[in-house]
Parts: C-alpha cells; sequence; structure tokens
C-alpha cells in the first residue's frame, strides 16, 4: 500500500529541521548571533553597574561637561582658545595636536628611513656600517628615553632667550623654542595663492600625463624642471606682477621671550625628533628587506641597458619593493601615532594630556573622556589604515 500525500510531508519535515540543525552555514549564523548577544549583555551589564555606582557617589554623568567652561591655559593650539572656552574645545585644540605630531613624524620617518634603509645595502663600507648603528642603537633604546634625551638633554641645555642662537635677524633658537618669521598678507596675496595652487594642480597632471607617456613610447619628461617652474615660478611671478603683497613679521625680543613671527615649543621639536627617529629605524629595516627581496637579475637586466644605479633604483627596485614595503610600513605608522600619546611625559599638550589628563582631573567623568580618547585613536588608526590600504592596491601587482 503506498503512503499519502499527507504521510509523506509528515515524515519530509523532521528530516529538513534535521538537515537544517547540521547545515554549517546556518549553525555559524545562529552561533555568531549568539556570541553578540552575549558579548551586548556583557557590556551592558559593565556600563549599568558603572553607571549606578557613579549615580550612587553622586558623580554625574553624560556630555554636558563639554558645554563647561575649562578655565585653563594650553601652550600650544592650532584654533582660538583661552581660558574661557569649553572643555569641548579643549577635546579639539588636543586632537589637532595630536594630529599635528602624528602627520610630521609620518613625514620625517618615511624619508629618514627610506634613506637609512637604502644607505643599509651601500657599497660604501662607511655609509652602510654608519645605517647599521643609527638602526641598531635607536631601535633598542626605549621610545620614552629618547623622548627624555631629545627634552632634557639637548633642548633644556640651549641658551635663554636673551643669549639666543642666531641666524641672521630672522631665525632664532632658545630654551624657550625655535623661533622664525610669520608672513604677512596683504592685498593680492590671493592671487599669488591661486597661482600656486593652480601649479601644485597643474604639476600633479602633467606628472601623470607624464608616466602614461612613459609607459606607452618610453620617453621619460623631465618633471623637476616643470615642477620647479609650476610650483615656484609661477607664485614668484604673480608675487611680482601684484606688487610683492606678502611680507615677513620677524620675532622681536621682548622682555624675557620673543614676541611675532612663529615659533615651535620645545616639547614638540622633542616629540617630533624621537619619534622619527626611533620609528625610521624600524622602517630603514623594512625597506631593507624590502629591497633584498627583489630579485637580483632586475638590476643586472637594468644595469644591462646602462641604467645608471641610481634610476636603477628607482625606476626598477624600489617600485617593486614597495609591494612589500607597505604592509609592514602600514603597521609602523599606526604604532607612531599610538606612540605620540607619550607626550604626556614631557608636558606636550596632545589629546592624552589636554583631556584625558587635565580635563578629566576637573571634572572626573572617565568613562566619557577615556571612551572618546579612545575613539579618536581609533578613528585615526582605521584612517590610516584606509589611506594606505588605498595605495597599496594602486602598486599592487595586477595579474593579467
Amino acid at each position: 500500500m503506498k503512503p499519502t500525500t499527507t504521510q509523506v510531508a509528515s515524515q519530509e519535515k523532521p528530516a529538513k529541521s534535521a538537515n537544517l540543525l547540521y547545515n554549517p552555514t546556518f549553525r555559524s549564523v545562529v552561533f555568531q548571533a549568539l556570541a553578540l548577544l552575549a558579548l551586548g549583555l556583557f557590556f551592558y551589564t559593565i556600563v549599568d553597574n558603572a553607571l549606578n555606582n557613579l549615580a550612587a557617589r553622586g558623580i554625574a554623568t553624560g556630555f554636558d561637561f563639554l558645554n563647561q567652561e575649562a578655565g585653563f591655559g594650553i601652550g600650544l593650539t592650532l584654533i582660538e582658545y583661552d581660558e574661557t572656552f569649553s572643555y569641548g574645545r579643549t577635546f579639539y585644540v588636543g586632537l589637532l595636536n595630536t594630529a599635528l605630531v602624528s602627520v610630521l613624524g609620518i613625514v620625517f620617518a618615511t624619508i629618514l628611513g627610506f634613506a637609512m634603509g637604502i644607505a643599509r645595502l651601500s657599497s660604501n663600507w662607511l655609509v652602510s656600517r654608519f645605517a647599521a648603528v643609527y638602526i641598531e642603537i635607536f631601535r633598542n633604546v626605549p621610545l620614552l628615553l629618547q623622548i627624555f634625551f631629545w627634552y632634557f638633554a639637548v633642548l633644556q641645555a640651549l641658551p635663554s632667550a636673551r643669549q639666543s642662537l642666531s641666524l641672521g635677524e630672522a631665525i632664532f633658537l632658545n630654551v624657550r623654542g625655535l623661533y622664525f618669521p610669520a608672513p604677512v598678507f596683504g592685498e593680492g596675496s590671493s592671487v599669488v595663492i591661486g597661482a600656486l595652487i593652480v601649479g601644485v594642480i597643474a604639476t600633479i597632471v602633467i606628472n601623470i600625463w607624464a608616466n602614461n607617456r612613459q609607459k606607452l613610447t618610453g620617453q621619460q619628461t623631465p618633471m623637476f624642471r616643470i615642477a620647479a617652474g609650476l610650483i615656484v615660478g609661477l607664485p614668484l611671478v604673480a608675487y611680482f606682477i601684484m606688487g610683492m603683497p606678502i611680507s615677513a613679521e620677524y620675532p622681536v625680543l621682548k622682555g624675557f621671550n620673543f614676541r611675532g613671527g612663529i615659533s615651535i615649543i620645545p616639547e614638540l621639536a622633542a616629540l617630533t625628533l624621537a619619534l622619527s627617529i626611533y620609528t625610521a629605524s624600524f622602517i630603514a629595516e623594512i625597506v631593507r628587506s624590502g629591497i633584498n627581496a627583489v630579485n637580483h637579475g632586475q638590476t643586472e637586466a637594468a644595469m644591462s641597458l646602462g641604467l645608471p644605479r641610481s634610476r636603477t633604483l628607482k625606476l626598477v627596485v624600489i617600485p617593486q619593493a614597495l609591494r612589500i614595503i607597505i604592509p609592514p610600513l602600514t603597521s609602523q605608522y599606526l604604532n607612531l601615532t599610538k606612540n605620540s600619546s607619550l607626550a604626556m611625559a614631557i608636558g606636550y599638550p596632545d589629546l592624552v594630556s589636554v583631556f584625558a589628563g587635565t580635563t578629566l582631573n576637573q571634572v572626573g567623568q572617565a568613562i566619557e573622556i577615556i571612551a572618546m580618547t579612545m575613539g579618536v585613536y581609533l578613528t585615526l588608526s582605521l584612517l590610516t589604515s584606509a589611506l594606505m590600504n588605498i595605495y597599496n592596491k594602486k602598486v599592487a601587482l595586477v595579474e593579467r
């Protein structure tokens, strides 16, 4: 006797449900959802207990404190600030100061690291030994000690303002910092700035065209002379045509310190030097290993065509080595940004010192302030990673 349609359907339902439980995709989704739920409950419990404890002690919570008057000064500000501004303003001041030292450190560390990495492979014994000694010394000394060295042993040993080391009557170096003239923009200076912007954009466009032309025809374009003419020559022509509208404000000694011009505080200089030199020692080894990873036959083939060593390095070796260099280089950039939080040790007003330090001590709202500070470093790291990943895809080898 054949089973009815109803009996067949009733037998298939348990079989389908059993198959679903043994389905790897279904089980992975379920387990991940349960893990996320447990993690969410864990953090909710911690935050709820913390808020209840703070409320029991009479400590305020929330972000209303950001609108309160700060009441303290900051030594270095890239935006307008004084004691009457709010704690929210101190957050932005600290954020910009952290971004400033991070960007400066990344630029200088990259230049110095590439130079030392290439010097490490030099055929000149003295140059290669010097690079090796530099790498071994600065890579193996703790960063905090290097910051102390540059700040206390070097910069704090400079003379006072009245005995400043000077270069002419324009640049002065003393224990309070480095002072040099500041540009003063008069009427017509916008034309000069516009010419500079046009020159930079034109240089980028011509460089892209020159690279495509070289790939198609093999002919090279003298980009250095073109860039010099557009970026330097064009603004100079506009500067003289408009009657020299940009002047300079020179620093002048008044009392015990200089007034006017642009000043670089010693805390910024010490931190930038230490971060750059320390990180460059690691970048140098990354560059050295990346160059060594390129097949030596590539170098021999380029030199057999008559290319000098400098052009072989620039046109053949470095472009191939970048595919190996960039991923670990990104990690060094992230480390430099996070290591900038050591600025608190010498009083540089970065985010940790100004916001997670002074502001936290005054308002006492640790959860909000620490969460905001962590969020800033996370955002900076993710932004750096995203930009480096874009560049990595650009130089990556594209398979046909």
